[in-house]
């Protein structure tokens, strides 16, 4: 790593343990999303009333409620109708992780990029995970997509801590300092924003390998997902033996059969991630 990514990850380091480093908010309209959905009063036509206030995340859960995925009975053109057939939770965790979007933007093209690269590999996880809950697990795969969207989300303050700072290093090392300290930061700034247990932990323990949680959870999902979006390529993840990752055993897949178990779920993956982008 080069010198001045040494410095950054020194600096990054000691910010964290002194609680130093600037930490982002959610975005407004994810804050009244959630806000709004978590009133025990609240109906269908509240909620939808504070999503259509975001005409852009407005469109995309239309989409998504007339994707394949959901297999609605008849088109869907409103924004009520989509809340309706979703229900309430599922709406607001997946309008919360569209709204993460928004925070990927930078002013230096370097980081800018970075951005973009996260996000799209955040939407792939997402799709992912998404699918292999629904037909590996019986939890909620809402709650699942959300966890990929946000597995990533310790990369926003080291972005934003390089930019302020003025100095970039390249992309390569400035990669290595992310990987080294994202984590644990996502977890921290999901804690900080109240999300579930369940879903602040992921981004710490996504790519902890050793892992072996009691039963299948959101993290052993969101590993796999994003152990399969690396497959094929040069990665060093693809360079483990997955056969010894729990995670596989526990949503039942074998690692090694590359026709997918007893079907094939790439077209539905591929869905999947094509609605979230």
């Amino acid at each position: 790593m080069a010198n001045l990514a040494e410095q950054i990850l020194t600096e990054l380091t000691e910010a964290i343990e002194n609680e130093e480093l600037f930490m982002p908010t959610l975005p407004e309209v994810a804050l009244r999303i959630r806000e709004t959905a978590e009133d025990p009063d609240v109906d269908v036509p509240t909620l939808a009333k504070v999503v259509s206030n975001d005409a852009a995340i407005s469109a995309r859960i239309i989409k998504v409620v007339n994707s394949p995925l959901m297999r609605a009975s008849r088109e869907i053109d409103n924004i009520n109708m989509a809340v309706n057939r979703l229900g309430i939770t599922y709406t607001a965790n997946l309008a919360t992780g569209l709204a993460m979007e928004q925070m990927f933007q930078a002013t230096s093209d370097v980081v800018d990029k970075i951005l973009r690269s996260v996000w799209q590999h955040s939407t792939e996880v997402a799709g992912i995970s998404h699918v292999l809950c629904r037909h590996f697990t019986r939890l909620m795969p809402d709650q699942a997509t959300l966890a990929g969207l946000l597995h990533q989300i310790g990369v926003l303050p080291i972005l934003t801590y390089v930019e302020e700072r003025g100095s970039i290093p390249d992309s390569i090392s400035l990669s290595r300092v992310i990987e080294e300290i994202h984590p644990r930061l996502g977890t921290r700034i999901l804690r900080a924003w109240d999300f579930p247990e369940n879903i602040a932990v992921v981004p710490s323990q996504y790519t902890n390998f050793s892992r072996d949680s009691d039963k299948v959870d959101y993290v052993d999902i969101v590993m796999v997902a994003n152990l399969q979006t690396l497959a094929g390529s040069g990665h060093p993840y693809t360079k483990l033996d997955w056969t010894q990752i729990k995670a596989f055993e526990k949503l039942g897949i074998n690692p090694e059969d590359e026709e997918g178990e007893s079907e094939d779920l790439t077209a539905e993956m591929d869905a999947a991630m094509s609605l979230l982008q």
